[in-house]
């Protein structure tokens, strides 16, 4: 059994959710209300010493970190592939997942958003600003390497490792206001995702955790 800790809002979780179901792999679903500081909690820490989600356990292991958890999951089910078969086409695939989880996300999570509020007593608008100015940023180049790479999706034609960033990001985006007029090629490959039934189902409002529509 894969147990899958995380948080319904989560975009790392969410990565996790898709990659996992892309994968065709059954799991067990253990949440945590970020908002109430849950995965602070002595048992979880045991499992993630960094106290941030997801973890996943599996054959006897706990990997935390969603780029190692999609890594594992790829190299002990790769069928079907999540990276494409040359090194170089894996190399661009990965880069635009960092691009998604070094650059933009980490700038917009929970606990960023909370000390720009709390230690620096930041506005709503200025919240937004902040928010939108670093997903247009990063949008902006991401919407480059997918129109030299893509096809159905962010990479190519079938699903990648790209997507399961991407459609996270795009459902963040969305959250926050961002215009993504710009970025039609972005807004396509997230839409061409989300078509599939297993990405459809990660989506964070049909979690068991959700909150009520």
């Amino acid at each position: 059994m894969i147990r899958l800790h995380g948080y319904w809002r989560s975009s790392a979780a969410y990565r996790v959710r898709v990659a996992l179901g892309l994968k065709g792999l059954e799991f067990e679903q253990i949440t945590y209300d970020l908002r109430q500081g849950k995965q602070r909690g002595s048992d979880y820490l045991k499992l993630a010493p960094h106290g941030l989600v997801p973890a996943l356990e599996a054959d006897g292991v706990t990997l935390i970190e969603s780029p190692a958890i999609l890594e594992w999951l790829e190299e002990q089910y790769p069928t079907p592939a999540l990276l494409p078969a040359s090194a170089p086409d894996r190399a661009i695939v990965r880069a635009m997942a960092a691009l998604i989880g070094c650059d933009i996300h980490p700038l917009n999570n929970l606990r960023v958003v909370k000390s720009l509020r709390e230690d620096f007593a930041a506005t709503p608008d200025q919240i937004d600003h902040w928010i939108a100015h670093w997903i247009t940023t990063g949008f902006t180049a991401l919407e480059t390497l997918i129109v030299r790479h893509g096809q159905s999706f962010a990479f190519g034609d079938v699903p990648t490792l790209a997507d399961c960033f991407l459609v996270p990001q795009v459902y963040a985006a969305l959250r926050f206001k961002v215009d993504l007029a710009p970025f039609p090629r972005i807004a396509a490959a997230a839409a061409r995702a989300n078509l599939i039934p297993v990405v459809a189902a990660a989506h964070p409002t049909k979690q068991p955790d959700s909150d009520p529509a």
